[in-house]
């Protein structure tokens, strides 16, 4: 047994990577790898209501190691979603078979502001995430790392606005031209609880941490400075310092925000030891503007992998030329879609470790 009683991690590669030691291969695992591309996910899933879903500890354990027993993945990432965190807030939010994701009551004005939970019991509120994160840890057996997660405040902000998915944004930037301060009230709400979401999931057993900003390309550069980047930064300092005080583990910290290159320098610094990256930039220039210091994640087009498994292969490989395999963590530049092959997303996997390693070898 290792620290907290949790088994003792076997295979430390993904952790290694994100911290910047040398390893023997690039670690690889894949956003949403637990998704409705596998049957047996379809099947676990069939008969619940998504949020339902995630609010049983048992199922998001099973959900999360679906993909771990077919493939040799290095990092579990549990499953749950980033909208969970508005739902703590006091806001509603259902999934709508063929539409995704739905606020009945989003936010349309300022004053509903005062409808949101100014304190939240995080404990109360999102402990059936900790419970799966503490039960999938054991589950685990320490084959490999967990992942917690949870969505960033500008992308968070965006959904409650628009009330769901949207093209545009526009209802969501709007609020930012004509109510800045009010986006900046609404920000530092969510800020403030996702600091205390992910320490709390880093107490469950979570042994690393990812912040979506999906919604960053959304953005100009200016608002993104204004409006993002300073909550990105805010809350990764909060984290690693509550986390030394409360002398838990220091846990390797992601960024993903998605389509935001114009800020890549800036990611590269904002204290996250770890910069994932979209489909959208080249491998050798996303190195070069980022420097040695910071690990890089991603970044193969997620539609590559409708590609005859042969031809993964070599995008792989070339996609590791570009990266290097030191410092490195191989993902998808999103998250897997539904009709993919469980078939290709193993050659991506297999692809990765066989190349990474011949390349290591022959360094």
């Amino acid at each position: 047994m290792g620290p907290e009683g949790f088994p003792e991690l076997k295979n430390d590669t993904f952790l290694r990577a994100a911290r910047g030691d040398e390893t023997e291969y690039t670690p690889v695992w894949c956003m949403r790898q637990a998704g409705r591309y596998l049957p047996e996910f379809r099947e676990t899933r069939a008969t619940q209501d998504f949020f339902a879903t995630c609010r049983s500890p048992k199922t998001c354990c099973e959900l999360t190691l679906q993909p771990l027993r077919r493939f040799p993945l290095d990092a579990a990432i549990i499953f749950s979603d980033i909208l969970v965190v508005p739902q703590a807030l006091g806001m509603e939010v259902v999934m709508v078979p063929g539409k995704g994701p739905t606020f009945p009551e989003p936010l349309k004005e300022v004053e509903d502001l005062l409808k949101l939970r100014p304190k939240v019991d995080v404990a109360a509120e999102l402990g059936y995430v900790f419970e799966a994160i503490t039960l999938t840890r054991h589950r685990l057996e320490g084959k490999v790392p967990l992942i917690g997660f949870s969505g960033a405040p500008w992308t968070l902000m965006s959904y409650m606005i628009e009330g769901g998915g949207s093209n545009t944004m526009a209802k969501a930037k709007a609020w930012l031209y004509r109510h800045p301060e009010a986006s900046h009230r609404l920000l530092h709400l969510l800020a403030d609880l996702i600091v205390q979401y992910l320490v709390g999931q880093v107490v469950a057993g979570a042994q690393a941490l990812q912040l979506f900003e999906s919604h960053a390309g959304h953005l100009g550069p200016e608002q993104f400075g204004e409006f993002a980047l300073p909550y990105l930064r805010d809350i990764v300092q909060r984290v690693k310092s509550r986390l030394e005080e409360a002398a838990l583990p220091a846990v390797p910290m992601i960024v993903f925000a998605k389509d935001a290159h114009y800020a890549l320098e800036e990611l590269a610094r904002s204290g996250y030891d770890v910069v994932g990256l979209d489909w959208t930039i080249q491998p050798r220039e996303a190195r070069e503007r980022t420097g040695p210091c910071v690990t890089l994640q991603g970044n193969l087009d997620p539609c590559a992998l409708y590609a005859p498994k042969e031809r993964i292969g070599e995008l792989v490989k070339t996609m590791l030329e570009g990266f290097g395999t030191q410092r490195y963590i191989a993902n998808l530049g999103h998250g897997l879609y539904p009709d993919v092959s469980p078939e290709h997303v193993g050659a991506f996997v297999e692809a990765v470790h066989t190349h990474s390693r011949h390349l290591s070898r022959h360094k």
